[in-house]
């Protein structure tokens, strides 16, 4: 892996100035109410508006497509400057791939304009309650009724289903059928008649969802690919969702990279570092003056380094437990007065170190839980065999008594 640095141009250093500042500008009219506003998907219609605007949407897209026709490096400029204030679009870029391809060719052109507008977002279908990050053992249940289907059965983690316009989702079609061949993808409206999403609140002070279907009766115009292919259809957004290590033009973007760049680690350790060369100890000394401090604030920056720069499955795994070891370290080392929240008085740097410590709870989760990705490692890169856990139906059989 090349770890150099890629110099910008003047071109695209005056790129990057002029997205900073417009990111800038809003940020500060947003004020600090901002931080209520979770990191998973653009949330804020102003800024959904301006990005449109100037085709960041879908950046990638032609000019004449609603898109601003950059190349991967202008691309990436983009998304490090919105991740690096906490924002993240990405759900709905890796659900249109899925519905260009495999869509009805009406459906493509009808929403095409719309997604690069802002005017249509897509959230991800996938967790049921008590499946887990087994997406493939989905029990919502889609019936054929003439030219169109039922549904029933609801998703959890439904995230920003609140503010999209479709659900992209995965359904049984075919109980019969092994459990990766019985299934079927849909485009499901937010808004259509028995659809309920209903919002929930995590530790991490952020929005998700759950998503009830009660006899929900959809057009088979919003079927993605073959009935029973519906695994074919979700491998393009869930292996992009999986594996963020990708390389053009010199360019190499970690999955852990992503892991870090997304959540509130770094603010936490900005806010810590600048705590810690201000703060005034009872001797009148700064704690950056003490050789330990600064021995574990050089920790954690090797630790966050460490992350960003680990791939693939091994980057999603590392940029998840330095999150939660770091957000811990950061804690103790300023102690008390890191846990008060955004709002309270005496909170360090409005309360950012307290915001990444609760947030980092739930990192082992997103994009699929870390157990899901050790395993990946174990088998493709280790080359260890497949696990076999109890319950399942490899088992060797008990001993007769």
């Amino acid at each position: 892996m090349d770890f150099g640095t890629i110099e910008l141009d003047d071109q695209q250093q005056k790129f990057r100035f002029e997205i900073d500042a417009l990111l800038d500008e809003h940020l500060a009219q947003r004020g600090p109410e901002r931080r209520r506003f979770g990191p998973h998907e653009l949330v804020d219609p102003v800024l959904v508006r301006k990005l449109a605007d100037r085709g960041l949407l879908m950046p990638s897209w032609p000019i004449e497509d609603g898109g601003a026709g950059l190349d991967r490096i202008h691309r990436f400029i983009v998304d490090f400057e919105l991740r690096r204030r906490g924002i993240d679009g990405i759900g709905s870029e890796l659900v249109w791939s899925a519905v260009k391809r495999f869509g009805n060719p009406d459906l493509v052109e009808e929403l095409k304009p719309k997604v690069a507008s802002g005017e249509v977002r897509f959230c991800l279908g996938y967790t049921e309650p008590d499946g887990g990050s087994d997406i493939a053992a989905a029990k919502t249940r889609a019936v054929r009724d003439g030219n169109e289907w039922i549904i029933n059965g609801s998703k959890v983690f439904t995230t920003a289903a609140h503010i999209s316009q479709y659900i992209f989702l995965i359904t049984r079609t075919d109980p019969e059928k092994p459990k990766h061949r019985g299934l079927t993808m849909f485009l499901v409206p937010t808004d259509w008649p028995g659809v309920e999403v209903s919002q929930m609140q995590t530790i991490g002070d952020e929005e998700t969802n759950v998503t009830y279907y009660g006899d929900v009766r959809l057009p088979d115009r919003y079927r993605l690919g073959e009935v029973n292919d519906g695994w074919t259809v979700l491998r393009g957004p869930l292996d992009s969702e999986h594996d963020f290590a990708q390389k053009t033009d010199g360019l190499t973007e970690s999955m852990g990279c992503w892991a870090m760049e997304r959540t509130p680690t770094y603010a936490a350790f900005d806010a810590t570092v600048e705590w810690a060369r201000t703060a005034i100890r009872s001797d009148g000394s700064h704690p950056i003056d003490d050789p330990t401090v600064r021995l574990r604030l050089g920790r954690v920056a090797a630790d966050i380094e460490w992350a960003m720069c680990s791939l693939g499955p091994l980057g999603r795994v590392a940029g998840a437990e330095v999150n939660v070891r770091a957000a811990a370290e950061l804690c103790d080392i300023i102690g008390p007065e890191a846990l008060l929240p955004y709002d309270a008085d005496g909170a360090v740097d409005g309360g950012d170190v307290e915001r990444a410590h609760q947030f980092a709870q739930a990192t082992i989760t997103y994009g699929g839980c870390v157990e899901v990705f050790r395993q990946m490692i174990a088998q493709h890169v280790l080359g260890l065999p497949r696990p076999q856990y109890p319950g399942s139906k490899n088992l060797v059989p008990a001993r007769s008594l």
